[in-house]
Formats: C-alpha cells, structure tokens, sequence
C-alpha cells in the first residue's frame, strides 16, 4: 500500500461489531445460559478457534459449510520462511465452523482425563464462508451443550433438552415459544414401511425438512424427483401432517404401525419419543411449551434419534430459534468407537440480531454504571474518590466525573448513558457530611447522609 493510500476500515462483510448497547444485552443473556446450563451440571471447555483442516473434513463432518482456511502471511522480509512453514497436509489449519466436529476431538484428545457421560457446555465463536444477508453471519457466537456417553446413553438426557430450553427462554422472557420434537427412527421407519428405498430415505428426509420453507406442492415437485410414487408421495404428506396433542398424536403412530409392513425400526423410534416426552413431563415443563411435529428432521444427517426444533409462536418467520437433536457415530469419529450424544445449540449473534429487529429484545443501557458522582469543583475529587469507592463497596457500579464541566452537561452525559443517579456534592454538602440524589429519570432530587447514601440508592435501585 503506497503511502497516503486511503485504508477502508468498516468491518467486512458478514463479521459483527456490536456497539457497547448491544454487547451489554449480549452477555446479559450469555449469563442467563450459563446458569441454566449449569444448573443442570454442564461443565465448560473452550476449543481453539483454529483446528486441522483433516479434523474438520474427516469422514464428511464438514457438509455443506464453507470453510475459512488459514494461510500465513509473512511480511516482504520474512517471504524464504514460506517453504518452510509446514502449511500443507496434516499441517493444514482452518478456522472451526461450528462447536460438535471440535467437541468430538477434544473428547479424543482428553478421553482419559473426562468422565462419562460428559457434559459439556461451549459459548464460542465460530466461523462459516456463507453468503452474509440480514440475519446470517459469517463470524458468530453459538451456545451449545452436548452430552456423550461411551456405547449407551440414556433417553433421560433427550428429556433434559427441552427442559433447558424453557427455562432459557422462559429467563429471558422473548414471548410464547413451541419446542417441536420427533424422532428420525419414526421418520426412517415409516419411509421404510411405505417402500421408499434405502439410497433414497436420507435425500427425502431432507425434502419433507423444508416443508416449511417451500410449501407442500414443491415437497411433492421433490419427492417426484427422487421417483417417489404419486401413491408414496401422498402417505408421506399425510403422515407429515398428523397433529394434535401429544397424546392423540402418540396414539395415531401406534395406530399406523400396527397396520404397516416393515414397522420395527418405526415403533422403536415410537418408543423412544413416548420415553423422551414422559422425561419432559416429569421434568415439569408445561404442556403448551412442547409439541411432536412429524416434519420436523433436522437436515444434517448425523442426527439418528431425537431431534428439536424451537419456533418463537407469533414470529415463524424468525425461523428455529434453538435447535439439536441426538447422535450416534459423529464424536466417535476419532476414536473408532460408539459415542452416542443428545445437544442443542442456540445460535446467539443470530437470535440477538433477529429479536432486536422484531422489536423482542431491546439493547442495554451503554455502561452498567448505576450512578455517576459529579464535579463539582476540583478540590473536592478527594471525597468524590471516597465517596465513590464507597458505592462501590456496597455493590453499585460507579461512574466518577473527572472532568469539571456544566453540571447541565454532566447530567446530559449521565442521561446519555442510561445512568440513572447523580450524586451532587458541593462544599456546603461536604462540610455537612451529605449529598444530594438526583434522579434522572423522574427529576426527583433528594438529600442524603453521606452514610446512607449507599442504602438510598439501592433501595431506589429496587
């Protein structure tokens, strides 16, 4: 770059930067999680952002993601090192698209050090080569939990799911939400039952997934692709469509099962679904927070088991706020191993971009200052340094004012930041040992004993 080239410093495409508003409201509702997920005794890791491109890649973990590679760049005087660097093959580095394919290779690599089943809860940041449009990132942060046992894992686990679920979203108190759950053992199985070929169930698995998305007419327009019969064509629609409670809609599979052909690997996926939704009942999540949807499948297809998908009642169009479902071969992967695990992962930078846009969520105030203590004169900062640390003892946040201005402009400074008390004190008030409370947001202004005044605001605080 010559010099006095112009730099272009926005940020690039796809990659956030949250004003401080935005990343307040961020970590509130990351602390929200974390307790959640901790209650129910996940434990935290991190992984490095960067993994082996072969780790990434091995046996199809990547899908459809784009990758980010990493590739050194060296400055004019260091260019001999590039042959030297090592950046080809097993040395191939790229950045992590998601939180599962670097779970299962930390379990490989602490296999002795963990105990099992482990539970893991991870809030990193991850990275994906799509096209950036309003909504989709390429840089963004996803709060997973998983669990993964050696060879068996209990249903109990799938139960927990939507369980955290609620309470997550309960906490943070979006509106009326809809866990849709399924099994796809009962999706697996009744295509099956109705003759669709082995080579074909996973592609039309993935079809009647975005039923949603492209309406019924294209799912059939799809179907027919994968020369799927007018006739099977219709009793997979029909079966898709299948509602009602959970009860009337375990009651119409068992039904169905008994007057098919080929119903074992269904039935055992009815089983598994009557067992889950049991462990959600006595695990006292509500009735109206949870649903089976039979169209519901979950696209990738490591999922072998039960699968959710979240869904904001009132705001569809947001589409799956929190999603996941059980595997059984993916973080074994490494190790050659059955390594069955239930997850699910709550894409934050997404959902915090989507809610904030719908008018769900509203941004923090800028600091988390409570109180500013205000100049009044520079003779003074002594007791304004006393008096601030001793708000801060008492657990208020404190914002101190070193510079003497206006104190019109130090009230519109505070305002400015959501800070709702100024502590006025001028001579007369320090000779006197008080201070005067101003509240910003209702003009009140009252005097306080220095003494109380930590008390005063927090009773005010509520």
């Amino acid at each position: 770059m010559a010099k006095g080239d112009k730099i272009n410093f926005s940020t690039p495409s796809g990659f956030p930067e949250f004003l401080p508003t935005e990343k307040r409201l961020e970590l509130y509702l990351l602390d929200i999680i974390r307790r959640v997920f901790e209650s129910y005794g996940f434990t935290p890791i991190e992984t490095p952002a960067v993994e082996r491109l072969e780790v990434l890649q091995a046996k199809g973990n990547q899908g459809d993601n784009i990758i980010y590679g990493i590739d050194p760049i060296l400055p004019p005087n260091r260019q001999a090192e590039r042959d030297k660097s090592g950046e080809t093959g097993s040395e191939a580095r790229a950045l992590k698209f998601d939180q599962t394919v670097p779970l299962a290779a930390y379990i490989a690599r602490h296999l002795n050090e963990l105990t099992f089943p482990f539970a893991r809860y991870q809030m990193d940041v991850v990275f994906r080569g799509e096209r950036a449009k309003d909504g989709r990132f390429r840089q963004f942060r996803q709060c997973d939990i998983d669990v993964v046992a050696r060879r068996e894992l209990s249903l109990l686990y799938d139960a927990q799911m939507p369980a955290i679920i609620t309470e997550i979203f309960e906490a943070i108190n979006i509106g009326d939400f809809l866990i849709r759950i399924n099994n796809r053992k009962v999706l697996t199985g009744f295509f099956k039952s109705v003759g669709i070929t082995e080579d074909k169930i996973k592609s039309c698995i993935s079809i009647v997934d975005n039923l949603e998305k492209i309406g019924e007419t294209k799912v059939k327009q799809e179907l027919e692709k994968e020369e799927v019969s007018g006739e099977q064509t219709q009793k997979i629609i029909d079966f898709i469509k299948i509602d009602g409670s959970v009860d009337e809609v375990l009651d119409k599979l068992k039904h169905l099962a008994q007057n098919l052909s080929e119903t074992e690997q269904l039935s055992l996926g009815i089983t598994e679904l009557q067992t889950v939704i049991a462990g959600v009942r006595n695990l006292g999540v509500a009735e109206n927070r949870f649903c089976i949807d039979l169209s519901i499948a979950r696209g990738l297809d490591y999922y072998t088991g039960t699968v959710y998908e979240t869904t904001l009642l009132g705001h569809e169009a947001l589409g799956s706020i929190c999603s996941g479902g059980r595997y059984e071969e993916l973080v074994g992967v490494f190790l050659g191993e059955k390594m069955p695990g239930v997850g699910i992962s709550i894409g934050l930078t997404r959902l915090i971009s989507r809610l904030l846009k719908a008018g769900i969520l509203s941004t923090l105030a800028a600091t988390p200052a409570q109180v500013m203590v205000v100049n009044m004169q520079e003779d003074l900062m002594p007791t304004y340094l006393k008096v601030s640390q001793h708000l801060r003892q008492a657990g208020i946040n404190v914002i101190t004012n070193f510079d003497k201005r206006p104190l019109g402009k130090q009230f519109q400074l505070a305002d400015k930041q959501g800070i709702q008390f100024c502590v006025i004190i001028g001579s007369e008030e320090a000779a006197a040992q008080k201070s005067s409370l101003k509240d910003l947001k209702t003009g009140e202004q009252v005097e306080v004993l220095l003494v109380d005044l930590a008390e005063e605001v927090k009773k005010r605080l509520g």
